[in-house]
């Protein structure tokens, strides 16, 4: 489902040169549940904006689903993003205006689906929100907001699922209900999750590790069932 080939991610700074990854390498099968540790300014969430095609490479190669994200333009990228890419940030990011159920229906009138209605409806009783839907972000608690973002994320049908450090905002409990519902997802839709987290207990919930340090990867392993 993904192959990043020696990514390596400078800025510059003046006359510095700032380097956040370095020649990070590794392939993440279909249908797997991978997470992303390491501590802050480890280069966690550049890495995920690359292997999303939300940002570009200075050296090195993505392919995400067979396709190599650096042939692309940026409307093509997007265009890629839309069809196979779900997205859960730590800030939840839904549109204030737009109610719980408006959200969701967002992507796929996008696609021009034309059960968006159902299909939020029903995405929004999967997450527990059934009766949440003409709610607005402002009146919903965390957990709600980020359980909205996870049904959006998901209204596509994603090939893959990013999130970035989807329960840093959020209280034990509710976390850990966010990451149930993650794995659920990835179990019955077999969509592939790479999650990025500095939390080793929710990184432990993942079949496999990548860990950063200093933008490279130190360690790599499977985890067992």
């Amino acid at each position: 489902m993904l192959v990043a080939r020696e990514l390596t991610k400078t800025y510059r700074s003046g006359d510095r040169t700032l380097t956040v990854l370095r020649d990070v390498s590794f392939t993440i099968p279909d249908h797997a549940f991978v997470a992303i540790i390491g501590p802050s300014g480890s280069g966690k969430t550049t890495l995920l904006g690359l292997l999303a095609g939300l940002d570009t490479p200075t050296t090195g190669t993505v392919v995400l689903d067979g396709t190599d994200l650096g042939a692309l333009s940026e409307d093509e990228r997007a265009e890629l993003r839309r069809e196979k890419v779900g997205f859960v940030f730590q800030s939840f990011q839904l549109i204030p205006t737009l109610t719980a159920l408006e959200n969701i229906q967002v992507p796929l009138e996008l696609r021009g689906d034309p059960r968006a209605g159902a299909r939020a409806r029903e995405l929004l009783a999967r997450v527990g929100l059934a009766d949440r839907g003409h709610h607005y972000p402002v009146q919903l608690s965390g957990g709600e907001q980020q359980r909205v973002a996870l049904a959006r994320a998901f209204a596509n049908a994603p090939r893959v699922l990013f999130a970035d450090e989807p329960t840093g905002n959020l209280d034990s409990a509710t976390g850990a209900r966010i990451i149930e519902l993650i794995e659920a997802l990835n179990r019955e839709a077999g969509t592939t999750v790479v999650l990025v987290t500095h939390d080793p207990a929710l990184a432990e919930r993942a079949g496999r590790v990548i860990r950063l340090s200093d933008g490279a990867v130190v360690a790599d392993s499977e985890l067992a069932a």
